[in-house]
């Protein structure tokens, strides 16, 4: 009885307040302005029942029967002005605010309208890119569309270039290089009526087709050869996936099967490492992810990571902008924020790194390794039991955890930071600790120190570092009972002094040995650190530029008369970050000799000390295997969405892996919480690949065309959705897509079908009508040859381009100085090595190239799905000035004396055929012979190379 009560007196004031007739004019009068379909700040719309109890950002915005618990309600009656809703206009009057708290209180009941269902169909998804492919149902082609669309516009197609400029046009699409004067002339020559197919055949067969369509898949990768952000550390693997996508589009691996493997290679059936590359080519902030003390930066830095491989797959492969959705749901396509991060989550187990090519190579490598560490402690715990335990040098420090602090030689407990106001090579005395002479910050010595950045961190510890992330070295943990762990982080040196340590503990003889290693993050690897051991004045040990994976096993003998041993640690000139050295079990013990022990047992022991020798020497030789900058799979940790994109602000559900909704004929779930990260991807990889996603198909051929003609049918290649561009020719675009599948998704198929096109052929040099961009193609487009072309054309053109050395690691047109921030320092390319194609560069993020720069070459922290293309006085300059220009231009004067003799007539012929691809006009001929006699003929090849006609095609 008493419930039913409630229900009925609960229902009473729910009769007082009519939401059709007094709230819903009241929310469309004073609300949808701000919180309606077109804008809706704050994530909050309130023009629609499913928007309107979902919420913004902030939750919900009605709570109901709870007013005061409402932010709509205290906001309507908020006295702040900044606060209040509405902004504008006066505030609501007393009764109007009344009748929402009614309504409110009343349990907020929304009757549902036929606006209200209809607000549940989002019409973003009626936009022409999610549609499936048009089916046709008569046969078409590339020029039948095309010419539909001109007549329709009242337009007349150009006429058929000639062979010059075919040749010319088409080698430099396909291949990014000038025509040699012998292809065009047989090119021109040639009577086959086939002529045209067979010169596109020879082209798309070459490798330089590889080299140049790389370049492009680069640009979107923004792929470059070190990490960028403020350390921009190299990445000497990287070139590898360069060489893969080289070697992919040469074979003309099936698209489908290219992106799968970039994805997923690592996992897949056939796996391909290398091409996962792809995932990590971006920049990485290794400060940010690896260096950094707090776990708020690295957070942040972690995000900014994730965020680049999510976008990276989804704008290069589909053209949709999901980073958009990182801190609220997409303004303009149907992407909501859970989405992207789901997204996330198929990627959160990745980490960028060097990693093994050859996996099982590596495992028995490493499983070899770990039987030698296996061995070689067995021989050491035998030998401590027949000589003793030995002296310990970490405890004659002091006891655990005790420190000397290299800025005055006293003891401390304090985990000290960072130094760098200690002098260099000060011999600070360390009067408390009697076995301890003095320590030091060692940098740039006579006797074999390198230079060093004069920095340090934390003591000389008995016991790990401040910052120390491992204790392990060769799967000993040295942290245990039974183990000690001497701390020297990089610049450090201490001396022992080995006259007071006889004295007190009667050895004479004696041995020094320790395991050599690094308590630094593994994602530190790549930074470098030294280490050197002398006994007395006498350099007896020394390893330079230790990676952090590395270790070492150190047995050395001490002669009796020597009067110290001094323990170095410097920076291996990169900075001190991560320089987390530290020795375990280092320790001096007699030598046999020196030891009581029968006849039986100095054998075992000299046998054993020939053992651990060996066992040493084996661990301690450098192994190598080939290695590529990809990515390391982990598992994923829980994902959750993050508040207005804030790391420090997640929301409490974990989210499953998944990708978009908005394409009808598949499912976005990609798995559960518990899905493996590797079947994560290959999930992903399959949902982009499928042939019912129409994104992928149309963004590739769309790519294609635009490389082709400059500008896509699409002018946004990598923003298909509502905020780009429309097709101009969209039954074209669907052709094209669906011709890819036909052909077994094979891009050279694509190219043959295009520049065979009448609408590739035509002339591009028709005077302007009304269609002034060209968007229905009456003609081909003039197009400026870009930053790397450009210089492979010059140096084509000028005979020295070195086509012999094809792939491997990158050229090098910089000096390089190691140290905290490298310093990269670029050179004029003047040797055969640095004129390679530009290709095989070695692209620095944080100093990019002067004369590529001044020509438009794009920023590799940047995707760049179309170059821009800008003129400007500097490009005029850098292409008269430059030194590489004018050292080319001798070149190339003196090409034109080798090949057409001390003729100036026949110098100037052959001068135009290898620049422009023709012969010079009676006037050019006239005009260039004056000038070459007035200025010489380095002038004239200078002057050619700044021509408007060099730098552009058609």
């Amino acid at each position: 009885m008493r419930t039913t009560i409630f229900i009925l007196l609960a229902a009473v004031p729910a009769l007082a307040v009519d939401f059709d007739r007094e709230i819903r004019p009241l929310l469309q009068e004073s609300c949808i302005e701000c919180h309606g379909e077109k804008k809706h700040k704050g994530e909050l719309r309130l023009d629609a029942k499913p928007f309107a109890f979902k919420g913004g950002h902030d939750g919900p915005a009605i709570v109901a029967g709870k007013p005061d618990k409402s932010p709509l309600y205290q906001r309507i009656t908020n006295t702040d002005d900044k606060e209040r809703m509405p902004p504008k206009g006066d505030a609501l009057s007393p009764s109007q605010i009344a009748a929402i708290k009614t309504w409110i209180e009343s349990g907020a009941v929304w009757p549902e309208n036929a606006a209200d269902k209809a607000a549940l169909a989002d019409k973003r998804l009626s936009h022409w890119a999610w549609q499936p492919l048009t089916k046709f149902g008569m046969p078409q082609s590339i020029d039948s569309i095309i010419q539909a669309k001109l007549a329709e516009n009242k337009l007349q197609p150009s006429p058929e270039a000639d062979r010059r400029s075919l040749i010319r046009r088409l080698t430099f699409n396909l291949h990014g290089l000038p025509p040699t004067p012998a292809e065009v002339e047989a090119f021109r020559q040639d009577k086959d009526p086939k002529a045209y197919e067979k010169l596109i055949d020879r082209l798309l067969a070459s490798p330089r087709y590889g080299e140049r369509y790389a370049r492009h898949w680069l640009d979107i990768a923004h792929y470059a050869d070190t990490h960028g952000f403020e350390r921009d550390q190299r990445r000497d693997n990287a070139w590898r996936y360069r060489d893969y996508v080289i070697h992919a589009l040469n074979a003309d691996k099936p698209y489908d099967q290219f992106l799968r493997e970039q994805i997923a290679g690592d996992v897949l059936n056939q796996p391909s490492i290398v091409a996962t590359g792809f995932l990590a080519a971006g920049p990485y902030d290794f400060v940010g992810q690896v260096e950094t003390k707090s776990d708020v930066l690295r957070r942040s830095a972690r995000t900014l990571d994730l965020d680049d491989m999510v976008t990276q797959v989804m704008t290069a492969a589909c053209g949709v902008t999901v980073n958009c959705a990182r801190c609220h749901d997409h303004k303009l396509d149907p992407i909501s924020q859970r989405e992207y991060y789901s997204l996330w989550s198929v990627f959160a187990g990745l980490k960028r790194g060097d990693r093994d090519l050859d996996t099982a190579e590596s495992a028995r490598l490493t499983a070899e390794r770990a039987k030698t560490q296996t061995r070689l402690r067995q021989v050491t715990t035998e030998l401590a039991k027949l000589t003793g335990e030995g002296l310990d040098l970490a405890d004659m420090i002091g006891k655990k955890g005790t420190g000397i602090d290299l800025r005055n030689g006293s003891l401390t407990i304090a985990k000290l930071g960072y130094h760098r106001d200690i002098k260099s090579n000060r011999q600070t005395l360390v009067p408390s600790v009697p076995s301890v002479l003095f320590v030091s910050v060692p940098n740039d010595l006579p006797s074999g120190i390198p230079a060093t950045s004069g920095h340090t961190w934390d003591a000389i510890r008995n016991g790990p570092l401040n910052a120390q992330v491992s204790t392990t070295i060769d799967g000993t943990d040295y942290a245990k009972d039974g183990h000690s762990i001497l701390g020297l982080h990089a610049n450090s040196a201490v001396t022992f002094d080995l006259k007071e340590i006889r004295k007190v503990s009667g050895y004479a003889k004696m041995r020094f040995t320790a395991m050599l290693g690094f308590g630094a993050n593994q994602q530190a690897a790549r930074s470098l650190a030294d280490f050197t051991v002398f006994i007395g004045s006498e350099q007896k040990f020394q390893r330079l530029k230790m990676r952090k994976d590395e270790s070492a096993h150190l047995d050395l003998s001490i002669p009796t008369d020597a009067p110290t041993i001094t323990l170095i640690a410097t920076d291996g000139g990169d900075g001190i970050s991560n320089d987390l050295l530290f020795l375990g079990d280092a320790k001096l013990t007699l030598d046999i000799e020196s030891q009581p022990l029968s006849a039986a047992d100095k054998a075992r022991v000299n046998a054993l000390r020939a053992e651990e020798k060996q066992l040493s020497a084996k661990l301690n030789a450098k192994v190598t295997t080939d290695k590529v900058y990809a990515v390391i799979a982990d598992k994923p940790p829980a994902v959750q969405i993050l508040k207005r994109g804030d790391p420090e602000s997640p929301a409490d559900e974990s989210i499953p892996p998944g990708t978009l909704s908005l394409l009808r004929d598949l499912k976005p779930a990609l798995g559960t919480l518990d899905a493996p990260e590797g079947d994560r991807r290959k999930a992903l990889a399959a949902w982009i690949t499928d042939p019912r996603n129409p994104l992928t198909r149309r963004v590739i051929v769309n790519r294609l065309w635009h490389w082709h003609f400059g500008q896509g049918i699409v002018n946004t290649p990598s923003d298909f959705g509502l905020g780009g561009g429309q097709p101009s020719h969209p039954e074209l675009l669907d052709y094209l897509a669906d011709e890819l599948l036909k052909s077994g998704w094979s891009l050279k198929h694509m190219h043959k079908l295009i520049v065979t096109s009448q609408a590739y052929r035509q002339r591009s040099d028709r005077a302007v009508g009304s269609d002034g961009s060209n968007r229905f193609l009456w003609r081909q487009n003039p197009r400026r040859i870009e930053a790397e072309a450009t210089r492979d054309f010059v140096l084509a053109i000028s005979g020295k381009l070195n086509l012999q050395q094809t792939g491997g690691p990158g050229f090098t047109d910089f000096t390089y100085t190691e140290g905290y921030a490298p310093v990269y320092q670029h050179i004029t390319a003047d040797t055969p090595e640095l004129w390679r194609r530009s290709i095989y560069r070695f692209v620095v993020r944080s100093t990019p190239q002067k004369f590529l720069t001044t020509l438009d070459c794009p920023d590799p922290a940047n995707l760049t799905p179309a170059r821009m293309t800008t003129t400007t006085a500097l490009q005029s300059l850098a292409l008269f000035n430059n030194d590489f220009i004018l050292r080319q231009s001798r070149y190339f004067a003196e090409r034109l004396q080798h090949e057409a003799g001390t003729d100036l007539a026949k110098q100037i012929h052959q001068a135009y055929a290898l620049a422009f691809s023709r012969e010079p006009t009676a006037e050019e001929q006239q005009l260039a012979t004056e000038f070459i006699k007035a200025n010489e003929l380095f002038a004239f090849c200078r002057s050619l190379f700044n021509a408007n006609e060099f730098v552009y095609v058609d």
